[in-house]
């Protein structure tokens, strides 16, 4: 580096200083007074792109005849269509009429010249889907989507308002289209526009994508879009159901008999693509919510540490009333969440798997019975070494699913959940759960803490002698939370090492397996006929639906309840057993089991579903158009469970009810959170006299 003196810096600055001047004399010379001109106007500028249809012509994709255009573009993500459709107006146009060709591809299998059978919609599945049967039924589709659900409030375009006329030709602009397009391709292959992922695919068979439901409360992904932060509708949740944990995530603990959206951005701003409600028959209940920056969020009870928020600044465990994001997760981009009982979990980008909350059975997969408050990365069982691409909780055990096909599962073993062998506890004391039995419920065995010390051994403890004879006794005992029973940690179920799994659903006291091929494998209690194999015998290893297979049916997406289960078929037809009381399953209210596969019957008779959520005393089923419908209810206010008093809007009681007014995927504008100002009041006798009549002046 020349160093300068102060003298040739100056010699510098005085050069620079003419050269400025000589330019602009020449400027001013050749331009005579530019510096006076007025700035030209934008618009002006605007006018002169060349955006006419003759200028559009030239582009190299809209000179391909329509059906070569159609053919490139199903192979477009809805992102990318998105993007390009606002390139230009001569796209948008365009792609208007490849809208059917391209939803097509997503819903029906193709079948080449050489009659070779294309898959398409789930890329786990080998067969792929068929919800669609040709074009016209795909633009029958595409017609129901606008107005699924009913009046939902949803956002048009400007120039939708405009033309005022429906697209179905494809001669009008496709604004809305890119935002249903998502969410098929969401519900179908599991793509989603994720900002922490290049490659933004989620698990394809996913537990709470759109919807999830605890016995007490419900979560529903609807809303959202309301600007280019969020993307389009689904980026946020309502929540229903009892409130007095704060599951609802709505700042109180009061009740909602109907969905209600939950503010602070959640949709506007914070983009949510993963629900997941957790509780039991305990009393306790708590909501995750995963973002699009992977991040997640929790609210709800928080006794247990299933909140992973960990002590608060008093050492206490309090109950969160809004969503609130987990920090110990914070530099980990999740792609996957689940929410048990009293235990919560998550599944990274990178494959690992973390979980916290409670532990007494096993269930955190740590290799111990200690409860953990913030979450802590699994690692036994040789889990570290696998990479996990989605997971369920249930309500003392776990299961995961690996990018290879396996099937991991721990916690409590009792009636046979984990589908496999399993050694006892080293220390024993009767661990129960509790098991629903008519209204109340009971408790099988004792709760899962251990035994207290009597007190009458503390009193008695008053010397040195005597405490150390009481510590001989509790070691005699091993009462200890440190466990090597293989309950305590991930091991793989080696009867299913046959094909590969894809999907996993734990329910209350039963699982559920889905293979490559959409072959249903179910284990656990039989009670209320859960397990769908014709009886009420439990299982104790996978055992395959046959009632399913003899009748050629394939499963997509299926959810384990607490004695219930449903399964969606890759045609959108929706299957229900176990109990049926109260409307739960949609096939009745009578008070009896359903031990085999039945089909669920919906008023419409062309509604075809996507994905299904089922719990204790009500269940969910989400459409291809994003309407949503509910079986059965829960019960809030001191209010009956169930539907007993619920008329299906003219159909048969028992039967699915439509949420008037959702939509899963339609863009609605952001609601506003009443702030109300209180007033303020006077109290006393200064206030209300005045200062004069107080002072007697």
């Amino acid at each position: 580096m020349v160093v300068r003196t102060k003298e040739e810096r100056e010699q510098k600055r005085l050069e620079a200083k003419k050269r400025a001047e000589l330019r602009k004399a020449a400027k001013a010379e050749a331009g005579g007074d530019a510096e006076k001109e007025a700035k030209p106007n934008p618009n002006d500028l605007l006018k002169q792109i060349p955006i006419s249809k003759a200028h559009n012509a030239t582009l190299p994709a809209l000179n391909l005849p329509i059906d070569a255009l159609a053919k490139v573009m199903r192979y477009l993500p809805a992102r990318e269509w998105g993007a390009m459709s606002l390139t230009c107006t001569g796209y948008n146009h365009a792609l208007g009429g490849c809208r059917v060709t391209h939803i097509s591809s997503r819903l029906m299998r193709r079948q080449d010249e050489d009659g070779k059978q294309s898959t398409c919609g789930s890329m786990c599945l080998v067969g792929g889907l068929q919800l669609c049967s040709g074009r016209k039924e795909a633009q029958d589709i595409l017609d129901r989507s606008l107005t699924g659900g009913g009046e939902t409030n949803r956002l048009l375009s400007k120039k939708m308002k405009q033309s005022n006329k429906k697209t179905t030709n494809g001669d009008g602009d496709c604004d809305d289209y890119p935002g249903y397009v998502r969410f098929v391709e969401e519900a179908t292959i599991g793509y989603s526009a994720m900002q922490c992922s290049r490659s933004a695919v989620f698990p394809t068979h996913l537990q709470g994508r759109f919807v999830s439901c605890s016995p007490e409360h419900t979560l529903l992904r609807v809303g959202g879009g309301g600007n280019t932060t969020s993307g389009p509708g689904g980026s946020g949740t309502a929540a229903w159901g009892v409130g007095k944990r704060g599951q609802l995530g709505n700042g109180k603990r009061d009740d909602e008999a109907e969905p209600k959206l939950l503010l602070g951005k959640i949709g506007w701003g914070v983009r949510i693509v993963q629900v997941s409600a957790g509780g039991g028959l305990v009393r306790v209940a708590h909501s995750l919510l995963l973002t699009s920056m992977g991040r997640v969020l929790s609210f709800g009870s928080a006794g247990y540490g299933q909140l992973g928020h960990g002590y608060d600044a008093g050492s206490q465990l309090p109950d969160c009333l809004r969503p609130r994001y987990i920090d110990a997760l914070k530099n980990e981009k999740c792609i996957c969440v689940a929410a048990g009982e009293l235990h919560s979990g998550a599944v990274t980008i990178d494959g690992d798997v973390y979980t916290w909350g409670e532990g007494f059975c096993g269930q955190l997969g740590q290799g111990d019975r200690r409860p953990h408050l913030v979450p802590v990365q699994v690692t036994l069982g040789g889990l570290e070494d696998e990479c996990v691409s989605n997971m369920s909780c249930g309500c003392r055990h776990t299961l995961v699913t690996t990018e290879e096909g396996q099937v991991f599962s721990w916690g409590l073993g009792r009636f046979g959940v984990l589908g496999r062998s399993y050694t006892d506890f080293t220390y024993q004391n009767d661990i129960g759960m509790v098991v629903p039995e008519g209204e109340e419920g009971h408790v099988q065995g004792a709760a899962a803490r251990p035994p207290p010390v009597p007190a009458a051994a503390i009193d008695a403890a008053n010397n040195e002698a005597e405490v150390n004879a009481m510590m001989e006794s509790l070691e005699a005992l091993n009462l200890t939370l440190d466990d090597p029973c293989d309950q305590c940690y991930p091991k793989v179920i080696d009867s299913l090492e046959e094909f590969r799994a894809v999907g996993v659903s734990a329910g209350h006291r039963h699982s559920m397996v889905l293979d490559e091929h959409g072959g249903l494998y179910t284990f656990g209690s039989g009670a209320s006929g859960a397990l769908g194999h014709g009886d009420h015998v439990g299982q104790e290893y996978p055992v395959k639906v046959m009632e399913l297979e003899n009748k050629g049916v394939r499963i997509h997406q299926m959810s384990a309840g607490v004695d219930i289960s449903m399964a969606v078929s890759t045609e959108g037809t929706v299957f229900a057993w176990g109990k049926a009381a109260d409307g739960r399953l949609g096939l009745g209210i009578e008070n009896k089991d359903i031990t085999l596969p039945r089909k669920v019957e919906f008023e419409d008779k062309d509604f075809k579903a996507v994905d299904a959520e089922c719990s204790y005393v009500h269940s969910l089923i989400v459409g291809l158009d994003g309407s949503v419908y509910q079986c059965g209810g829960v019960g809030i206010d001191g209010k009956d469970d169930g539907q007993q008093d619920l008329n299906c809007n003219g159909g048969e009681l028992g039967q699915p009810v439509l949420l008037s007014g959702y939509n899963i995927w339609h863009r609605i504008a952001e609601p506003k959170e009443k702030i109300v100002k209180q007033k303020w009041e006077k109290y006393g006798k200064y206030e209300l006299q005045g200062r004069s009549k107080m002072m007697g002046i």
